[in-house]
């Protein structure tokens, strides 16, 4: 086997002509694969009036239809795969708690590639081979945990694949096993961060360097409170079980200034979240990705409901940008006329002395008007005083800079339930009715 090292320089070193030749040869193979071996795309294409002979350049993606989550459902278990069954090594699904799980399936070839893409992200945070690399993403259905492993492993990394949970032996493995490397949600290590200091350790003296975070959206402001508390280079990993897990799109710890999406395996887009259609680069809208290599289960214009924008490559010139993900079409709170996401509420916080990084949004029905009200843990040392304090400051914050009130409860620490997968930020006690017509 070719060693990674040598893939990765050849990867890299592509010029964004030979980039852009590499993408249309593959885009081209990839619609025709999934013409001819999916039923679900021939009708779709079919329906939409075109063929894969009809993308000769890479602008004529647009003139195809796009795959949503709810194809993936209506297909559920195996009905998207290329493949047959004999030739799928590994399926993964989402939790499918608001319905059927959409589920993903890998050949010998994808897994390979796939541990190629997470090896390549982690060395373009700052890992490199020898070190050893903490995992504490959730394994099983979950792509976090076994996506990160093999990339790890792939790039010559000692792996330690704590899984999630169980916080206070995370730390102690931290402590005894000495990892230079953490990949986790970044609210999970927030909690690890807090279970240090209350077992008396100073996060600083552990052997950490650099930590990987994803499976979330994440702002400047947390990256701020891990890197100060923790002192490491924080950076952001993007990817989404669909499309094919963690290593899609990564950002390097030199540069800090969005994720370079690994283009010769991921055709990127931006569209008008309302109308579909594409945007400039530079404009933000919803993010759209089709695979390129993928074999078992080629996706062509999936939309993620993730919110970005493309930029010209920095770090890797070749490779465009994405910004760091602000929030997802989908939980966009509209309150009383006014949208707002969730992230904007986490950058008040994290601007709020006496604060906690962990919050939830609570929607509840007050007579015929929306009420939402935060719920923020207090810091251990914060009393009561600054607590009520600190809770006028953010409402205060959010009527300035977001233009809506809200209601703010500061509880006590380690009060709001954990995620060690993907935080659930909006918790929705309306009635039922209303909550379908948000939906």
């Amino acid at each position: 086997m070719t060693a990674f090292a040598d893939v990765h320089d050849e990867s890299e070193r592509l010029s964004r002509d030979e980039l852009a030749a590499l993408q249309l040869t593959r885009l081209r193979a990839t619609l025709h694969r999934a013409y001819e071996r999916v039923p679900h795309y021939r009708q779709a294409f079919d329906k939409a009036g075109v063929h894969p002979d009809d993308c000769r350049t890479l602008a004529d993606l647009s003139l195809f239809p796009f795959t949503t989550k709810a194809d993936l459902r209506d297909q559920y278990p195996f009905g998207m795969f290329a493949v047959p069954r004999s030739e799928v090594r590994r399926v993964h699904a989402s939790s499918g708690t608001t319905g059927r799980p959409t589920v993903v399936g890998y050949t010998d070839g994808d897994l390979s590639t796939w541990a190629d893409v997470v090896a390549r992200s982690i060395r373009a945070a700052g890992g490199r081979p020898g070190q050893t690399v903490h995992i504490a993403y959730g394994y099983g259905l979950f792509t976090g945990g076994l996506g990160a492993h093999y990339g790890a492993e792939r790039l010559g990394c000692t792996v330690v694949p704590a899984s999630g949970g169980m916080t206070d032996r995370q730390v102690r493995l931290i402590q005894d096993f000495r990892p230079e490397v953490i990949m986790v949600t970044p609210s999970y290590m927030l909690t690890l961060l807090d279970e240090m200091e209350r077992q008396g350790i100073d996060p600083r003296t552990t052997s950490l360097r650099t930590g990987i975070f994803g499976a979330e959206p994440w702002t400047e402001e947390m990256r701020r409170e891990i890197e100060e508390r923790l002192g490491i280079d924080a950076v952001d990993i993007y990817g989404l079980s669909e499309v094919m897990g963690p290593g899609v799109a990564q950002e390097f710890a030199s540069s800090k200034d969005g994720l370079h999406i690994w283009e010769d395996h991921f055709y990127p887009e931006v569209v008008d979240p309302l109308t579909g259609a594409v945007l400039p680069e530079g404009e933000s809208g919803e993010l759209v990705f089709t695979s390129l290599t993928k074999e078992a289960m080629p996706v062509i214009r999936y939309r993620t409901r993730d919110l970005t924008r493309l930029l010209p490559g920095t770090a890797r010139p070749s490779f465009r940008r994405m910004e760091k993900v602000t929030g997802r079409s989908d939980d966009m709170i509209i309150l009383r006329g006014v949208n707002l996401y969730p992230t904007q509420i986490e950058e008040i916080l994290l601007r709020t002395p006496g604060l906690a990084p962990h919050f939830q949004l609570r929607l509840t029905r007050e007579g015929r008007m929306d009420a939402l009200t935060v719920r923020v843990e207090a810091r251990r040392e914060t009393g009561t005083a600054h607590r009520q304090t600190a809770a006028a400051a953010v409402v205060r914050a959010v009527k300035e800079g977001i233009g809506v009130s809200v209601g703010v409860e500061v509880v006590d620490p380690e009060t709001l339930e954990r995620s060690v997968g993907k935080i659930k930020r909006l918790v929705d006690l309306r009635e039922p009715k209303e909550a379908r017509d948000r939906a």
